[in-house]
């Protein structure tokens, strides 16, 4: 199994010469970008996928592994439905063990009225055919045997699954690959090549490659990368920290959350443990710039974001980060290759602990690694999918918000169809990037 996270020092694996000329270039080897340019391929398009590091080298490899339907926002259900399926259709095209299972997902209420907001969001799920339901407080006690506290209740998604992301990621690149698209690590995108106005290719460091369409699937580094081009987005990238344990006895499969922790089985028997609603935002120009698009989101969870002063060197939102830049010069994606923040050691301690203290007859769990990745999001928790009507020729998939791997194969899907022109098959109004600009009302995704 590949360690993880996936970083700068992992070794290249898709690599060979620049192609001349594409149908369509994706910038950014996530699992968006990398669904992206697979869909595009089966689409028989000649497709080249450029990153600037590793494959899911940054969030991709780092966020909690969660295939989850439960609490999406209602118009980024069904398409989350749609990939709940393409999930175990792709699991099935590779010879590599992903580690999907369905274990469920279980949200735990502490309260009444949590209860109250998890039945709020069960029409939803209704209307788009997902088995989510409400647990009883002892129902809640059986499915997840061994806590010391006595929840209310829960709401509880037995389809929802799990697999592993720094492995299941490059499995969908090797696919790609089979089906025809050429992907190059190591390999940063500086900017969009444009001609009267509209995309003529892109400009890498090694060289140029002609094409009539781009798909911009950078994750933190898309706002800085169309503020290049004079394309304003209030995106901003937030830090958050998981530890992974070593094996744990447990007979729970899937992944569980309250307000504290969040927990999953992993592939090696041992738990993915991470802060409930907790991230930490380094303050910079964007993030001055867009605070007041932040603002309805921050006064309905004024706790759950810590303020950090200033990000590290070479961050996309650092003080001293380029904003502008020419094509023959270096760009701030050759700075930084991959984005490896250092993880909150307060809060893995914290983690320990608290989990200690809810399965208290567990033997004391052993951190046995621990990381942390930026997590890019857009000020209502819901992603931008659209054309950029300033850009002709560029399509832009990013702010996933923490959502992207879960739902990562139908965005890609969607992203192949929009950049030909093509019907998505799905209502993409909530997901525009002018929402932003048109003076349309904040509504946040539900906070689930």
């Amino acid at each position: 199994m590949i360690p993880f996270p996936i970083s700068e020092a992992s070794p290249v694996v898709f690599d060979g010469p620049l192609p001349a000329e594409a149908d369509v270039v994706v910038i950014g080897g996530g699992v968006i970008g990398t669904c992206t340019a697979l869909y595009l391929a089966r689409d028989g398009l000649r497709v080249v996928l450029l990153e600037k590091g590793r494959i899911a080298g940054e969030q991709s490899s780092r966020n909690w592994g969660w295939i989850r339907q439960q609490g999406r926002d209602p118009d980024e259900l069904p398409i989350m439905v749609e990939a709940n399926r393409l999930w175990r259709e792709l699991a099935r095209e590779t010879n590599v063990d992903i580690g999907l299972v369905r274990g469920g997902v279980t949200y735990l209420a502490a309260t009444a009225a949590e209860m109250a907001r998890y039945e709020a969001w069960l029409p939803h799920a209704r209307a788009n055919g997902v088995d989510t339901r409400l647990l009883s407080r002892s129902e809640t006690a059986d499915l997840i045997p061994g806590m010391a506290r006595d929840y209310a209740g829960a709401l509880y998604t037995a389809s929802d699954m799990r697999a592993e992301p720094w492995v299941a990621v490059p499995a969908l690149a090797g696919i790609a690959v089979r089906e025809g698209a050429t992907i190059l690590e190591h390999c940063a995108v500086r900017c969009l090549d444009l001609s009267a106005g509209r995309v003529a290719g892109v400009v890498t460091e090694r060289g140029g490659i002609r094409a009539p369409e781009v798909v911009l699937a950078g994750g933190a580094w898309s706002a800085l990368f169309l503020r290049n081009h004079g394309v304003s987005l209030p995106q901003l990238s937030v830090r958050a920290t998981v530890a992974a344990t070593e094996p744990v006895a447990m007979s729970y499969a899937g992944g569980a959350a309250d307000s504290q922790i969040a927990f999953r089985t992993r592939a090696d028997g041992g738990l993915s443990l991470a802060a409930g609603g907790f991230h930490e935002l380094f303050v910079g120009p964007d993030a001055v710039r867009a605070l007041p698009k932040f603002l309805t989101q921050l006064r309905a969870d004024p706790f759950g974001t810590r303020i950090l002063p200033a990000a590290p060197r070479g961050y996309p939102d650092a003080w001293r980060t380029p904003r502008r830049w020419q094509g023959d010069a270096v760009s701030p994606f050759e700075a930084l290759r991959v984005l490896n923040p250092a993880p909150n050691r307060r809060k893995i301690a914290a983690l320990s602990r608290d989990f200690g203290r809810l399965f208290p007859d567990l033997a004391p769990v052993r951190i046995r690694s621990a990381w942390a990745g930026m997590i890019d999001t857009m000020p209502d928790v819901v992603p931008v999918v659209d054309r950029i009507a300033q850009l002709p020729g560029l399509t832009l998939g990013t702010g996933m918000s923490g959502h992207g791997f879960g739902i990562g194969p139908a965005m890609g899907r969607i992203l192949a169809a929009l950049a030909q022109g093509r019907d998505t098959g799905h209502d993409l109004t909530r997901f525009r990037a002018t929402r932003f600009s048109d003076g349309s009302a904040m509504r946040l995704g539900p906070a689930l």
